[in-house]
């Protein structure tokens, strides 16, 4: 089981609605608005690397409103 978190960067205003969009995804173990560099925080179980790398670049980066994103593996 691979355990990553994605840092998404949405377009003003777009973060609320952004949110339910990617707490919907299959993959998505949890996600948060906070408050720094990126505006939301999103949990993500999948089986391999690249399963992660699907949901990152098929559904989050996909999604109207989301400018960047950036992924870090869970290492423990």
């Amino acid at each position: 089981m691979v355990h990553a978190f994605i840092m998404v960067k949405t377009a003003a205003g777009k973060s609320e609605g952004l949110l339910a969009s990617i707490r919907d995804l299959e993959t998505v173990a949890d996600a948060h608005i906070v408050a720094g560099n990126y505006d939301i925080i999103t949990e993500v179980d999948a089986q391999e690397v690249y399963d992660v790398l699907k949901v990152v670049s098929s559904n989050i980066q996909s999604l109207d409103g989301v400018t960047d994103t950036k992924t870090y593996i869970a290492m423990d």
